[in-house]
C-alpha cells in the first residue's frame, strides 16, 4: 500500500508543475513572442525526454526491430489522434491546431506518468529522479497551452479546467503503468517507453513547433529557447542523479539512493 501512495504522490508532481505554468500564463499578460519562445522551450524539453530518458533505456534493453516497431506505433497513434481531432474541429477554424497542443502536452504528461509508474516498478530512486526532473521541466509546457488558448479567445473557465485536467493524465498513466508493469517482463516496460517516445517526438516536431511558427516568426531567440529547453531537462535530470548519489554509487550498497530505496521498500 505504501508503494501505491508513493506512486500517486510522485505522479502528481509533474502535473502540478504544468498547472503552475498555466496559471502564470493565466494571470500574466502574454504576447505572441512569449508564446513562440515557450513552445520552442517546451519542444526542446520533450525532445530531451526522448533523447535522455526514453531511447537510451530502450537501446540498452531491446532489439532494434522492437524499438523501430514500437516507436513507429507510437507515432502512428499520435497521427491517428490528430486525424480524429481534425474531423471534430476543422483546421480552417484554427481549432484543430489549438487542441493538438493540448493533446501534445497531455501525451507528454501521460508519458511522464508511464515513466514514473514504470520507474517505481523498477526502483524507487528512478521514479524520484524522473518525477522531480519533470516537475520543473513541465512548467513551460503548461504556460504554452494556456497562452495559446488565450490567443484563441477561449474562456477563462475553460482554460483553468484544461490546466486542472493535466495532473489527471499523469496520475492515470502512472497508476496504469505501475499496476500492469510492476510484475511484467522487463522487455514489456521498454517497449512501452519506446512507444511513448514515438508519440512525444511527433508531438514536439509536428505540432508544438508548428504552432510556435504560427504565433510569430522565428528568431535566433526561438532557436535558443529550444536549446535551453533541452538543456534544462538535461541539467535537472543529471543534477538530481548526482544529488541522490546515483551516478557515483554503482554497486555500493551504502549509497544515498540505495539507502532511500531500502527505506521505502522496508517501510512497506
Amino acid at each position: 500500500m505504501n508503494d501505491l501512495w508513493l506512486v500517486i504522490g510522485l505522479a502528481l508532481l509533474p502535473g502540478l508543475g504544468n498547472f503552475a505554468g498555466g496559471m502564470v500564463a493565466e494571470f500574466v499578460r502574454t504576447t505572441p513572442r512569449l508564446l513562440n519562445l515557450a513552445l520552442h522551450a517546451a519542444s526542446g524539453i520533450v525532445v530531451g525526454v526522448v533523447a535522455i530518458e526514453l531511447m537510451p533505456e530502450a537501446l540498452d534493453n531491446l532489439a532494434g526491430w522492437w524499438i523501430a516497431t514500437s516507436f513507429a506505433a507510437g507515432g502512428a497513434a499520435y497521427i491517428g489522434t490528430e486525424m480524429l481531432i481534425e474531423r471534430i474541429a476543422p483546421s480552417g477554424s484554427g481549432g484543430s491546431s489549438m487542441w493538438m497542443i493540448y493533446v501534445a502536452v497531455a501525451v507528454d504528461l501521460s508519458g511522464d506518468g508511464l515513466m514514473i509508474g514504470t520507474g517505481s516498478a523498477v526502483a524507487t530512486s528512478l521514479a524520484i529522479v524522473l518525477a522531480a526532473a519533470q516537475t520543473l521541466a513541465d512548467f513551460p509546457e503548461g504556460y504554452s497551452v494556456v497562452a495559446n488558448l488565450r490567443e484563441k479567445k477561449v474562456s477563462r473557465g475553460r482554460r483553468i479546467a484544461v490546466s486542472l485536467s493535466f495532473p489527471v493524465y499523469c496520475l492515470g498513466a502512472a497508476l496504469i503503468a505501475w499496476l500492469l508493469l510492476r510484475n511484467a517482463p522487463d522487455a514489456a516496460k521498454y517497449v512501452a517507453l519506446s512507444f511513448v517516445a514515438g508519440l512525444l517526438t511527433v508531438a514536439a516536431v509536428e505540432d508544438m513547433l508548428e504552432e510556435a511558427h504560427k504565433a510569430v516568426g522565428d528568431t535566433r531567440s526561438s532557436t535558443l529557447a529550444f536549446v535551453c529547453g533541452f538543456a534544462l531537462f538535461a541539467l535537472v535530470s543529471a543534477g538530481l542523479d548526482t544529488l541522490l548519489g546515483k551516478d557515483g554509487s554503482q554497486g555500493e550498497g551504502t549509497s544515498g539512493v540505495s539507502t532511500l530505496r531500502d527505506y521505502m521498500l522496508h517501510a512497506s
